[in-house]
């Protein structure tokens, strides 16, 4: 090698160590470029298990200070978007989302993710498709990530799995993600809850029936321009449970029937709710919560 090509080899190396230094999550990333992050997709299980349902995820590793949206982004962003191409035989079921936190300023709240994330896809798959077989799976992800200022993100992800007749083999490396991801996701309430809801006002009141004082409680709605993001979420407790009042959204310009999200509590358990809501003159007694409400917030 002659002295000069050396030398501009040198530099460029040498410029792409410190750019590696500077960012040591791009030296050690493995998933795909997005801005400010990488995208991976992984598959919690060795083989996709004919006629069987298993579980994919969705990645996200960002830098520090940006972040991703929840099912509900809240004022301000989008969740991010997904397009399956899958072989014959597999359906991608919702996304499962974990509970999300709160982000923004005193006049803009947003709802979203952090540092990483995983978002659990659960795929059905077909009992006959053709065992001792590769599949390639294939996602488009549209994504936006935001600090100050948003930057739009599309990554094309695939991933290749045999086909099996036998039951799932979990991938041991895979599994300590899954088993984080689905720790934050919200659970049903107990069976020996009392929870209601009602209007007041320019107010949706939450009450909770939970035979223990509470001493936190926060809600991520579920539907969009029902509450006021913003406003602070008053807070009363008592030696039994609570009471939320939420500040109706100035956007809710007609009565809704439902009132549905995530409900945050103390130590950061964090449950479905799916209540209806009563109008200001009911006086109905609070109803048990629904056991049909799924352990999952999914998006369709």
């Amino acid at each position: 090698m002659r002295l000069r090509e050396l030398s501009r080899w040198l530099t460029w190396a040498s410029r792409v160590v410190l750019a590696l230094l500077a960012y040591p999550s791009l030296a050690a990333a493995t998933g795909t470029p997005i801005p400010h992050g990488t995208l991976e997709l992984v598959a919690e299980n060795q083989w996709i298990p004919a006629g069987h349902e298993f579980n994919l995820g969705l990645h996200f590793q960002l830098e520090k200070g940006w972040h991703i949206y929840w099912i509900n982004p809240g004022d301000s962003g989008e969740p991010p978007r997904v397009t399956w191409h899958l072989p014959a035989g597999l359906t991608a079921e919702p996304i499962e989302w974990p509970t999300p936190i709160r982000l923004g300023h005193s006049t803009i709240v947003d709802f979203g993710y952090e540092d990483s994330v995983t978002l659990i896809v659960p795929v059905r798959a077909e009992h006959t498709m053709a065992a001792d077989t590769p599949a390639q799976l294939g996602a488009e992800v549209k994504v936006l990530i935001c600090r100050e200022m948003c930057v739009p993100g599309k990554a094309q992800l695939s991933l290749t799995l045999p086909v099996k007749s036998q039951p799932p083999a979990p991938d041991m490396e895979a599994s300590a993600l899954f088993s984080g991801a689905r720790k934050s996701l919200p659970r049903p309430a107990p069976k020996t809850w009392r929870l209601s809801a009602h209007y007041s006002k320019d107010s949706l009141i939450l009450t909770g029936n939970l035979g223990n004082a509470v001493t936190h409680a926060y809600f991520f709605p579920l539907i969009d321009s029902q509450i006021d993001n913003a406003a602070p979420q008053r807070f009363l407790s008592s030696s039994t449970g609570f009471q939320l009042t939420l500040r109706k959204s100035t956007r809710l310009l007609k009565p809704i029937d439902r009132l549905q999200g995530v409900l945050v509590l103390s130590a950061g358990r964090a449950y479905v709710i799916d209540l209806p809501l009563a109008k200001p003159a009911a006086t109905s007694k609070p109803a048990l919560m629904r056991n049909s409400s799924v352990a999952k917030i999914r998006f369709s």
